[in-house]
């Protein structure tokens, strides 16, 4: 077979060049060192990655392969990305807390939250525990000289993350006082769908992301919680169970 050529029809981020490989330490400084020059940040790739995540998520990590080839590393360079999440988050923790009718500085310690255990803390776990599995399980046989870089697994969190982000802690905002918030089972229905879409979303954009990686096999188990998680959705809407208000009572009274 000839070479092919890894295309993609997202922007081609500025500033491409070909690197050397470089130790994981030198790579996290290069990328906290550029969080603060945000000159240097290509925001319109940045947001053409968040549109793309929800209707063609693969294109997303046809970049990454680009990044391989050009830079000679998976994980994002550029802190771009995370600077939009970051803004989408204050954003969406306002409307969260206006929707919750807290003050100014249970705004504050929402939004704290939010960053520091749901996407942060809930990341480092889980892109510490995918990156062990990877490197320990999946790598092919032709590539034991390769590994995973832990960056990469924690992009691969944050990209699945902002599905959820928008999803859960924006959409749903505009229904919540009117259509999820009653004791009907149309309203468990319509929050707990919503739950479904977010979750999936996350494992389905977390499987592209491992499949992506030529130097792994057996990346389908990445779909495996997908059965799990709607065998969790009948069993909410058998229960009962309205998730979103769970959700929203969680923040009212044991965060805020």
């Amino acid at each position: 077979m000839g070479n092919s050529r890894i295309t993609s029809p997202l922007p081609a981020p500025t500033g491409a060049y070909r690197a050397g490989c470089m130790s994981a330490a030198a790579k996290r400084y290069k990328y906290l060192r550029r969080i603060f020059h945000f000159r240097q940040m290509d925001f319109e790739f940045a947001l053409w990655q968040m549109l793309y995540l929800f209707y063609r998520p693969q294109q997303v990590y046809r970049n990454f392969q680009y990044r391989k080839e050009t830079k000679a590393q998976y994980a994002r360079d550029d802190p771009a990305f995370l600077v939009l999440l970051s803004a989408v988050l204050i954003v969406t923790s306002a409307g969260f807390s206006f929707t919750l009718g807290i003050h100014f500085w249970g705004f504050v310690k929402f939004l704290l939250y939010v960053i520091f255990v749901d996407m942060v803390g809930v990341g480092l776990v889980l892109a510490t525990l995918l990156w062990w599995v990877s490197n320990t399980f999946l790598l092919k046989p032709a590539h034991r000289d390769q590994d995973v870089e832990w960056g990469f697994c924690f992009d691969v969190h944050l990209n699945a993350f902002f599905p959820i982000l928008v999803i859960l802690h924006f959409l749903q905002l505009f229904v919540y006082h009117t259509l999820i918030e009653s004791d009907w089972f149309l309203s468990t229905l319509l929050g707990n769908s919503m739950w479904l879409v977010a979750l999936g979303y996350y494992i389905y954009i977390t499987f592209l992301g491992y499949s992506s990686l030529n130097i792994l096999n057996r990346t389908h188990f990445f779909l495996a919680p997908l059965s799990l998680l709607l065998l969790f959705f009948i069993l909410t809407l058998a229960m009962g169970w309205n998730l979103s208000r769970s959700l929203m009572d969680f923040y009212q009274y044991r965060v805020l």
